[in-house]
């Protein structure tokens, strides 16, 4: 196993300790450019003329515009055979041409207007109206389908099979954001776990978190659960109040030039039993069982059924049956907190260097409490590598 950082470096990043660790540059127009030239490869593999893009992280990762989704659509159509076409409301031309850092022509359509059909202009000028069109998967239903009227004569088809492979493979400079957040969630968490108190609320733990990524120059935050809400992955509706001997779970992270970090740690406030600390027991080596299947070539299912097999082998579950796992093993994790790849049974798509993924096996007990840690890895040549240390025990959250 590798450790993911040193006391030294966690120091220099901490500005009450003395810390001025330079924060890792942005995504470099230049890399943006070779993000749009892979894009337009993949996309001549799969025969689409353009790609149609919404406001949100695909339109971020491809051009670099950070652009609020709302009912007015905005966003982009990127040409197979080359240039970028904006499309905003009329008043917000201005606006959108300032925010682009990677230049392309801006069509505006008025209140009175669709959008569409500002789009629909722009493909037949580009002679691309009856091609085939990727829409990306994130469009909402109402535009799709003001789209597919606009463009009759088009093959609208879905994007995902050439911006997919795009954003889960992590450049050099995408992993050094994702990994700088990841340390600055372990600061913050370290800190929120040192004001835990009784009678404290998860919405306390929460402010608090918020208030140490904050601290740490970041926005972020950790949700937090207590005694038996610890078993429903996303907590109950009657949080409780902390008390003595319970178990504590938090989760959550942070952005870092809107890269996430996505950290789960399992504790006791007060003295772990025999059965927390058997079940803690069991999910770290349920933890570790993924990692060490997470290799190059090996499909992804193989990583899930590695975390399930330590756990089914236990007598919890089979496959998605409380008490057991009743979740995915992890997620992709990039510009969007959850993404691809999925880390579960049916996905076969083999594991690349570059991605970046979590690994949180879950054992839940309705009635009793549940267990989760949660790490986040990088696939280089070598093998996996965690960005944050995994938990040395149910007393010690971080290494």
């Amino acid at each position: 196993m590798q450790r993911a950082w040193d006391n030294a470096e966690e120091e220099s990043m901490d500005p009450e300790r003395g810390g001025r660790k330079a924060r890792p540059a942005p995504i470099s127009r230049e890399e943006r450019q070779q993000r749009l030239a892979k894009v337009r490869d993949l996309m001549g593999c799969e025969r689409l003329d353009a790609v149609i893009l919404e406001a949100g992280s695909s339109l971020r990762y491809f051009t670099g515009l950070q652009w609020p989704r709302s009912e007015r659509p905005a966003g982009a159509v990127i040409m197979k055979d080359g240039g970028i076409c904006y499309y905003c409301p009329g008043f917000e031309a201005s606006r959108m041409e300032a925010a682009s850092p990677v230049q392309g022509e801006i069509r505006t359509w008025e209140e009175d207007e669709d959008a569409a059909d500002k789009i629909a202009g722009f493909l037949r000028d580009r002679r691309a109206a009856a091609g085939r069109i990727g829409v990306e998967g994130t469009v909402r239903f109402f535009f799709f389908d003001a789209l597919r009227k606009a463009l009759p004569a088009a093959e609208l088809t879905a994007a995902d099979p050439v911006i997919v492979p795009c954003r889960a493979v992590k450049s050099e400079a995408e992993i050094s954001l994702i990994g700088y957040a990841m340390k600055l969630t372990v600061l913050a968490c370290r800190a929120t776990l040192g004001r835990l108190a009784e009678g404290a609320t998860p919405e306390d733990m929460y402010a608090v978190s918020v208030e140490e990524h904050r601290r740490l120059g970041v926005e972020g935050g950790m949700a937090f659960l207590f005694g038996e809400a610890t078993a429903f992955p996303h907590g109950s509706p009657e949080p409780p109040r902390l008390r003595e001997g319970q178990v504590v779970l938090l989760d959550g992270g942070c952005t870092v030039e809107g890269y996430h970090s996505d950290i789960s740690r399992t504790i006791v406030f007060g003295r772990p039993t025999a059965r927390h600390r058997g079940i803690w027991e069991l999910e770290k080596k349920a933890q570790a069982a993924a990692f060490a299947a997470a290799r190059i070539g090996a499909p992804f299912q193989d990583v899930d059924r590695a975390a399930r097999k330590v756990i089914t082998d236990a007598g919890f579950g089979p496959g998605y049956r409380v008490p057991g796992l009743p979740h995915r093993t992890g997620h992709g994790i990039g510009l969007d907190g959850h993404e691809p790849y999925y880390v579960v049974e049916g996905n076969t798509v083999p594991i690349s260097p570059g991605v970046c993924f979590s690994i949180e096996p879950t054992i839940a007990i309705y009635g009793e409490f549940g267990v989760r840690l949660e790490d986040c890895v990088s696939l280089t040549a070598e093998g996996p590598r965690y960005f944050t240390q995994p938990s040395p025990s149910i007393e010690e959250p971080f290494a």
